[in-house]
C-alpha cells in the first residue's frame, strides 16, 4: 500500500467532493461508503482513501464512534495523516458534530492542535475575518442557510465552533495567510503554545488554500472542506493518478434526486425543459401505504430506453415544509431515503448502468441499497462532482453522487447526454 492520507467525510456526497479534490491534486483516490470493517478492501496502490460516513446530522456520540472506527481502519491501512472533511457551508448547528468529532480524532491521534478551513473559492465559499461567505453574502444571509436538517443562522466560525467544544478556538487572519507557509506555521505554533486546539483560517483564493495545505502537511489531523484537501494534496509529491477503469457507455441512464437545494431544483427544471422523462414521487402518498414504487417502475418501463430519465422527491421550501408538517422532519427524510434507495435497486436490476444521485442523504441511501462499499474516482463533470466506478459487483455501474448545491444548472442533461447520443 502507498496510502498517504486517510480522509473521513461526514456524508456521502461530501466524500465524493473531497475524493475529486484529492484526485485533482494528482493523488490516486478510492472512496469507501460507510464505516469500514475487517472485510472492507481498498483498490491497490491508493494514495488517499476517503471514508464517507453519514455522520453530519447523526447524534454526536454516534458520529464520534463511527469517525473513530474509520480513523483506526485508516491508520491500520497505513495513513499517517487524517483529514476530516465537512461541508463548505460548515453545516453544523451549535450542538453539531464538527467539534466533538474533531476533538475525538485529535485525542486518538495524540495531538494538540488542528487547522480548520471550509473555504471553497470555485464554489463561492470564502472565509474572511473568521466569517463564512457565499459569494458576496454572509452564509447566514444566503439561500444556503435553509438546510432542512442543519440550518446555518450564524456565519462566525470561531463562535459557532466554540459552542461545540470545551477547547479554545482561534483565528489565523488573511494577512497572515498571505505572508505564506512559514507565517501560518508560526501562527499555528503560537496558538498551540497558548492552549488553542482549533484554529480557523481565512482563505479567499485557491492560492490561500495551497499555502494552508503546505503549512498543515505535518499535522496529524486536519479539518475542512474539499478546497483545503486539494491544497493539502498538492503539497505531497506525486506522479499523477492512474486512470480509473473505463466508465460504461452502454445501458440505460437515470437520475435520482432527493435534495431540496435551490441548485438541484434548477437542475430538475432544466432536465424537464429539455423534454426528457421526469417523474415526481408523492412522498405523502407513500406514507399512507400507496405503492409509489410500483407506479414509478410502471412509468419507467413505458419510457424510451434511449433516453435518460429523472425520478425525484425534491420539493420547494414551501412544499417541503408542508410534507414535514404532516410527517415530521425525520420521518419525511426517512421516507425519501427509503423510496429512492429502493428505486435505485430496481433501476439497476433493469439495466441502468449510469446513475446520477442528487443529495447527500439520498446518496447514502442509494449506495447502501446497492451494497456498494468502495469505488474508484474518475473525472469530474463539474467541480466536486466526479464520476466513480463501482466495478463488476454491480455490473459495471458508473455512479455520480452530487451534493445538493453542486453542479451547473445543466449538469443532469450534460452528464448523461453521452448515453442518449450513443444510444441514438
Amino acid at each position: 500500500m502507498t496510502l498517504r492520507i486517510g480522509c473521513i467525510a461526514d456524508d456521502f456526497t461530501g466524500g465524493t467532493d473531497v475524493a475529486a479534490a484529492f484526485r485533482r491534486a494528482g493523488l490516486r483516490t478510492a472512496l469507501v461508503f460507510g464505516a469500514p470493517d475487517s472485510t472492507t478492501e481498498l483498490p491497490a496502490d491508493c494514495d488517499v482513501a476517503v471514508v464517507a460516513l453519514k455522520s453530519r446530522s447523526a447524534p454526536a456520540d454516534e458520529a464520534v464512534a463511527d469517525s473513530l472506527t474509520a480513523q483506526r481502519w485508516l491508520h491500520a491501512k497505513g495513513a499517517a495523516q487524517i483529514y476530516l472533511k465537512y461541508c463548505s457551508t460548515f453545516d453544523s448547528t451549535p450542538r453539531g458534530n464538527i467539534g466533538p468529532v474533531t476533538d475525538a480524532l485529535l485525542q486518538a491521534a495524540g495531538t494538540a492542535v488542528t487547522l480548520h478551513c471550509p473555504a471553497s473559492p470555485p464554489n463561492g465559499r470564502t472565509v474572511y475575518q473568521g466569517h463564512l461567505f457565499v459569494h458576496d453574502q454572509l452564509l447566514s444571509d444566503s439561500p444556503l442557510r435553509h438546510h432542512p436538517l442543519t440550518p446555518m443562522t450564524d456565519s462566525a466560525l470561531v463562535r459557532l465552533l466554540s459552542a461545540q467544544t470545551p477547547h479554545r478556538v482561534a483565528l489565523i487572519d488573511w494577512p497572515t495567510v498571505r505572508r505564506g507557509v512559514d507565517a501560518v506555521r508560526e501562527a499555528l505554533s503560537a496558538h498551540r503554545q497558548a492552549g488553542v486546539r482549533h484554529v480557523i483560517a481565512d482563505a479567499l483564493t485557491d492560492d490561500d488554500l495551497a499555502v494552508l495545505g503546505a503549512a498543515a502537511l505535518e499535522l496529524p489531523v486536519v479539518a475542512g472542506a474539499a478546497g483545503l484537501a486539494e491544497g493539502l494534496g498538492r503539497a505531497y509529491p506525486t506522479a499523477g493518478p492512474d486512470p480509473a477503469d473505463a466508465l460504461p457507455r452502454q445501458g440505460r441512464a437515470a437520475v435520482l434526486a432527493g435534495s431540496c437545494s435551490a441548485r438541484t431544483l434548477e437542475q430538475i427544471a432544466q432536465f424537464y425543459a429539455a423534454g426528457l422523462p421526469s417523474l415526481h414521487l408523492d412522498v405523502l402518498a407513500a406514507a399512507t401505504g400507496r405503492d409509489v414504487i410500483g407506479e414509478a417502475m410502471t412509468w419507467y418501463d413505458a419510457q424510451d430506453p434511449k433516453l435518460p430519465v429523472l425520478v425525484y422527491a425534491s420539493a420547494s421550501p414551501d412544499e417541503l415544509a408542508a410534507v414535514q408538517a404532516q410527517l415530521g422532519v425525520s420521518e419525511a427524510a426517512a421516507q425519501v431515503e427509503e423510496l429512492l434507495g429502493t428505486l435505485a435497486s430496481r433501476l439497476v436490476e433493469r439495466g441502468v448502468r449510469r446513475l446520477l444521485v442528487a443529495g447527500g442523504e439520498t446518496s447514502g441511501a442509494v449506495t447502501t441499497a446497492l451494497g456498494i462499499r468502495a469505488v474508484l474516482v474518475a473525472d469530474e463533470a463539474d467541480p466536486g462532482v466526479p464520476w466513480t466506478y463501482a466495478g463488476a459487483a454491480t455490473g459495471g455501474l458508473a455512479l455520480m453522487l452530487k451534493s445538493g448545491n453542486f453542479g451547473a444548472p445543466d449538469l443532469f442533461t450534460r452528464a448523461l447526454s453521452a448515453t442518449a447520443e450513443e444510444a441514438k
